[in-house]
């Protein structure tokens, strides 16, 4: 693939980068990148990837912009209260990176729909908030075989692992989704607007890591972020044999929507 002129200066500081490249970079501009969610995560995954020169950006998303987005999903402005996410992530992408095309779906991941969503996708990256969604994103790509990143904020914290065929998977750590009772969402607690940046970025980084193949990736591990104490965890888990889903003798072969939703209801995410 030749880069044009315009491409070599916007894409020049990766060109120059020691391990990168011409090569890395054209790998990025043949990839295709699915974000569920134009929130608060994926707000920060959008504008770095469309920056980065990612080919393609899929978004889905089914909520409109609320006033209650704007302390911390950056990628929504006041004008665009009512209006589609998926629409303003579309502009927002197209206005800092015309080289990248969008796929918009406004719609929510569901169990009748996320294996065709995820299945055109090289690298797919949850920035949800409910359970339900971050379950069929890691059956759904287990299944078929893609790698992902998964990232989840709350009050001063956030977490993130990613996951690549024959790693652990979110179920390995988390087998079953919590009790209705024992969830709490940010429209109930709060959430530090800054954290969404600062997870989302790392999940914008482990992606391009993984379609350029530079550095190591989070796999079989946890990351941990308090924003209090201002520290970073990494904790290591294996893959389990025994995991439902990706383990020796798997009992999952087909998606199940969990009924609980937390965070699906309108404006709340």
């Amino acid at each position: 693939m030749e880069l044009t002129r315009e491409q070599r200066q916007r894409y020049n500081r990766h060109l120059i980068l020691e391990r990168f490249g011409l090569e890395a970079q054209t790998r990025l501009l043949q990839s295709k990148v699915l974000l569920v969610g134009a929130g608060g995560l994926g707000s920060p995954v959008a504008l770095y990837l469309a920056a980065a020169g990612v080919g393609t950006l899929g978004v889905v998303d089914g909520d409109t912009v609320s006033i209650t987005n704007l302390q911390r999903q950056v990628l929504h402005t006041t004008g665009d209260i009512n209006r589609p996410k998926v629409e303003v992530a579309a502009e927002r992408i197209h206005t800092l990176n015309p080289d990248v095309h969008v796929e918009t779906y406004e719609c929510y991941l569901s169990e009748a729909n996320a294996l065709d969503l995820i299945r055109p996708y090289d690298f797919i990256i949850d920035g949800t908030d409910n359970f339900a969604t971050k379950y069929l994103v890691n059956d759904a790509c287990v299944m078929l075989g893609k790698s992902f990143s998964m990232g989840g904020i709350s009050r001063y914290s956030g977490q993130l692992m990613t996951h690549v065929p024959q790693s652990a998977c979110y179920r390995c750590l988390f087998p079953e989704p919590p009790a209705k009772e024992d969830v709490e969402t940010c429209a109930m607690v709060g959430v530090l607007g800054s954290i969404a940046g600062m997870l989302g970025t790392v999940q914008a980084t482990e992606c391009i890591k993984y379609l350029t193949g530079v550095g190591e990736l989070l796999t079989d591990s946890l990351l941990t972020f308090d924003a209090l104490t201002m520290q970073w965890q990494r904790f290591t888990f294996p893959q389990r044999p025994d995991c439902a889903l990706c383990g020796a003798h798997p009992s999952i072969h087909e998606l199940k929507e969990y009924a609980f939703q937390p965070c699906q209801s309108k404006n709340n995410k």
